[in-house]
């Protein structure tokens, strides 16, 4: 009951004009229904005429012309309470694609894993073992220093850094037709890698953007930092008028590689791969007719406050010394009770009132029979399908995308997106969602009016949701390339 509450009190937080509007039906109705008696109202059209005839009365009260007044007040503020808040617009998004001499086979990466010297022969079957079952294919990328001459430097780490993050701004700023120096604010999240200076600086000193920029480094805070990212512009929008913000997402392979022999810090190396995203967002109403997306709602939950979530994901040394982050054996349940808070607080502001409203009547009815000792039905998982179109669900590995895809019955193509992912490029940590959404454009599934869901977890423990609506349909030939359909036949 506590999350539905905080579900339904977000959105009323979120929609003040409902609220005034609800709010002045309601002093409305109770002022003209306060002395209403059944013997008053024999059938409805009595009732009618009794209420025109009380409205005409009240109207000549003395009173009337200063409740009048508050009225048209509460009604004008609550429309400027709306014109006020700016929407937000992305006008275009790259992912990194890669370099050839990066491609990295499962082979290519036991055969690093037999070089590092530190690996005993049981950790290194362990990794094979894993390697063979996380959905990951051999067409991933890992930096050559890293697979070629096993180093693990700072400076190799910055040319990773380097490579990943410059491409996709490039990138990014020659297909939108922008300028460096028309960027207003700069958000970068990378949650291992956090040199000195910034990687923030390190794309205002590449690009030469202006001393002005309102620029932020996000760091430790995982695969959900993506979301996060898009959150922090958002709000920098809601209070800069008519600026572009740059979102970078990228993670950082080179000095992270866990060396030692702990299993549950063993995964992370068989899962993780280069990768980032760059996002191009505005709030300047004429970009409306140029972007391909607008931000509906965001959603984000920290689960922090509990040990068993906490610890779920932590870096840490082992036994030995050795610097891993180790992933705990309750994570598939922190994950299921992140989603359930979550979906909790979203489902308000975008389900139909009818599965709304077959989701409350389950809550009561689970009350009432715990009140009369009797056994509760199960509980009703809303139909998130209804809501959304396209899930982009964070490509952890495969038990995360088949959990969610169960817990919300999901069908499977709505993972396909996740599961291309992952099979492709990886766990990219928090660009994994904007190399969902390019799959989904790249297969020309993406249309006019079609809503995203796009869902992130990562350390803390944070689920985090942000939602899209697609504003102009997106030719497949835009976003082509020639493994997508390969990779959609072996998946179904």
């Amino acid at each position: 009951m506590r999350r539905l509450g905080t579900g339904y009190s977000s959105f009323f937080s979120e929609n003040n004009f409902a609220i005034w509007i609800i709010a002045l039906a309601v002093i409305a109705v109770a002022h003209l229904t306060i002395p209403i008696t059944p013997s008053l109202l024999p059938n409805i059209w009595d009732s009618i005429v009794w209420l025109g005839l009380r409205m005409e009365e009240h109207m000549h009260s003395e009173y009337f012309f200063t409740e009048l007044t508050v009225l048209v007040f509460l009604v004008a503020y609550a429309f400027w309470l709306n014109a006020t808040k700016k929407s937000i617009y992305l006008l275009d998004f790259t992912v990194w694609d890669g370099k050839p001499e990066w491609k990295t086979t499962n082979a290519d990466f036991l055969d690093l894993c037999s070089r590092i010297k530190t690996y005993t022969p049981e950790s290194f079957e362990f990794q094979k073992r894993l390697t063979e079952r996380t959905g990951l294919g051999d067409r991933t990328y890992l930096p050559t220093h890293l697979v070629r001459d096993t180093d693990f430097s700072m400076t190799s780490a910055r040319k990773e850094a380097e490579e990943v993050v410059f491409t996709i701004v490039d990138q990014l700023l020659t297909s939108a037709g922008v300028k460096p120096q028309d960027i207003d604010v700069l958000v970068v999240n990378c949650s291992l890698f956090c040199p000195t200076p910034s990687l923030a600086s390190m794309i205002i000193n590449k690009f030469k953007m202006r001393s002005n920029i309102r620029s932020f480094n996000l760091g430790g805070m995982g695969c959900s930092a993506g979301v996060i990212s898009v959150d922090l512009a958002k709000d920098l929008l809601q209070v800069h008028a008519r600026s572009l913000a740059l979102v970078v997402s990228t993670e950082n392979i080179t000095m992270n590689m866990y060396r030692g022999n702990h299993k549950g810090m063993l995964l992370s190396n068989c899962l993780f791969r280069c990768g980032g995203g760059a996002v191009l967002l505005s709030n300047k109403w004429t970009d409306r007719f140029r972007a391909r997306y607008k931000l509906t709602h965001t959603v984000r939950v920290h689960k922090g406050q509990n040990d068993t979530s906490y610890h779920s994901v932590y870096q840490e040394d082992d036994p030995c010394g050795v610097t891993g982050v180790g992933l705990s054996k309750e994570l598939m349940n922190v994950v299921g009770d992140a989603l359930k808070t979550n979906m909790t607080v979203l489902g308000p502001q975008v389900l139909p009132w009818s599965e709304q409203a077959k989701f409350l009547f389950n809550v009561a009815l689970r009350s009432v029979c715990k009140m009369v000792g009797k056994k509760p039905p199960s509980p009703y998982v809303p139909d998130f399908k209804k809501a959304f179109e396209h899930f982009c669900i964070h490509a952890g590995g495969r038990a995360i995308i088949d959990g969610l895809e169960q817990n919300l019955k999901l069908l499977p193509r709505h993972c396909e997106p996740s599961r291309a992912t992952l099979y492709r490029y990886g766990n990219t940590s928090s660009s994994s969602i904007w190399y969902e959404l390019a799959y989904i454009e790249r297969m020309g599934w993406m249309h006019k009016g079609d809503r995203v869901w796009q869902i992130a977890l990562g350390s803390g423990f944070k689920c985090n949701s942000a939602v899209w609506r697609c504003l102009r349909t997106v030719k497949p030939a835009m976003r082509k390339t020639e493994s997508m359909n390969e990779i959609h036949e072996k998946l179904n």
